[in-house]
């Protein structure tokens, strides 16, 4: 992917960078939920000017710039889950469940690409908030059936509002068809990477 597409967003990627940077002194990363005044904080927080730099790599740029995004991505988004008791993860897994329709384990972990152990942990957590339940599977008793529960419908908005207050805040600096443009590139990787991922595992 040309990384010229992405310049537009440099400054907000950065940006984020520095957040996972601070996020590791914030109390979330010891278990703890962060007051909704930290949490504001650090949302409106602007990084120092050197930190804005270009790291060099421009070699591997594309790559840099992915994993760069994705980590910082992961700790912004975070801190917006925990405002909701949710980690990261449990957000995607709870926005893949249809009400009235229960998924096996198994697919699930296809559509999340982890593994279905992974899937499990995350469900014993859901569980014991009463946002999912496990039912069996009426034609084969040994597969293992997932499905949303009213309480988990009601947080499963939420997270779709975290997700809405999240893309507004990423692409504010690109107009419609740089938007369409990155949108549509970054679904071309996530494609390359998932065919890749399914292959290995």
């Amino acid at each position: 992917m040309p990384c010229e597409q992405l310049n537009s967003g440099t400054n907000y990627i950065r940006k984020l960078s520095y957040y996972n940077a601070r996020f590791s002194g914030f109390p979330l990363s010891r278990g703890m939920r962060p007051t909704p005044d930290e949490t504001t904080a650090l949302r409106d927080e602007t990084p120092p000017p050197g930190l804005m730099a270009s790291n060099g790599n421009d070699d591997v740029q594309t790559v840099t710039s992915l994993l760069s995004i994705a980590k910082s991505t992961r700790a912004f988004i975070a801190l917006l889950l925990a405002e909701i008791g949710l980690h990261p993860g449990q957000d995607q897994l709870l926005d893949r469940l249809t009400p009235g329709t229960p998924i096996s384990v198994s697919v699930l972990a296809s559509e999340l690409s982890v593994r279905p152990s992974t899937v499990s942990k995350m469900l014993d957590r859901l569980i014991d908030r009463g946002l999912v339940i496990r039912t069996a599977n009426k034609s084969d008793q040994r597969r293992t059936m997932v499905e949303i529960t009213p309480k988990g419908e009601t947080i499963r908005s939420e997270v779709r509002e975290i997700w809405r207050r999240l893309e507004t805040e990423l692409v504010s600096a690109l107009d419609q068809e740089q938007r369409r443009s990155l949108t549509f590139k970054l679904s071309q990787i996530d494609e390359i990477l998932a065919q890749k991922l399914r292959r290995l595992r």
